[in-house]
């Protein structure tokens, strides 16, 4: 399952107030269910005088058989059932949005909005935020871990940025690159690090 999908292009928050109530919309591309569970926990750091923080994500996962699926998230995080997280959720189902995490801030204003009015402010402040972030086609991508010498991590160093992907390395025995690779180029780039160090690495899916 190597065709485009469709994500948020950037970070945003957005912001407005209903019957006295404040609603923020954040919401930020995510690789991972890890990085969406990051961008959550984050936002509920932050906001943490709020009076709920409801998040809603759909990211991309790997399965066992090298397949791809999606793992949708929400959670009402104190409201009425189905009046909030859900609401988000849908409005990243109907544009088509993928690797993508919203979570909506939300001050009481002492005005009860029923699970209506909740609906449509809770749809609103995700679908501004999204509006706001604008919307991109991207390609899906593996990670990959290559584990190396310290001989050899040089030239593994430098097949990953003649490629321009993102990485992240440690040194500790021996040097690791997390590698973020386009799931079309992952076979070819693999081949070129074990061309260019004679089979002298190790690559596993991160």
């Amino acid at each position: 399952m190597s065709e485009p999908y469709r994500t948020v292009a950037d970070e945003a928050t957005t912001r407005f107030v209903v019957s006295g109530s404040e609603f923020v919309g954040h919401v930020r591309p995510v690789g991972s269910v890890d990085a969406a569970e990051t961008f959550v926990a984050t936002v509920r750091e932050e906001y943490d005088d709020a009076t709920h923080n409801v998040p809603a994500y759909r990211v991309r996962e790997g399965g066992a058989d090298g397949g791809i699926f999606l793992r949708e998230y929400s959670n009402d995080d104190g409201e009425p059932s189905t009046s909030a997280g859900k609401p988000a959720l849908s409005v990243l189902e109907k544009r088509g949005l993928e690797n993508v995490a919203v979570v909506v801030t939300r001050y009481y204003g002492g005005t009860n909005l029923g699970v209506g009015g909740l609906v449509r402010a809770y749809s609103r402040a995700a679908s501004e935020a999204v509006e706001s972030a604008g919307v991109r086609e991207r390609w899906p991508h593996d990670r990959l871990v290559v584990t190396t010498t310290y001989d050899d991590s040089g030239t593994v160093r430098g097949v990953i940025e003649s490629e321009g992907y993102d990485f992240d390395a440690e040194y500790a025995e021996e040097v690791g690159f997390e590698v973020r690779v386009p799931v079309a180029e992952r076979e070819a780039f693999c081949d070129r690090l074990r061309s260019a160090t004679g089979g002298r690495v190790e690559i596993t899916r991160g």
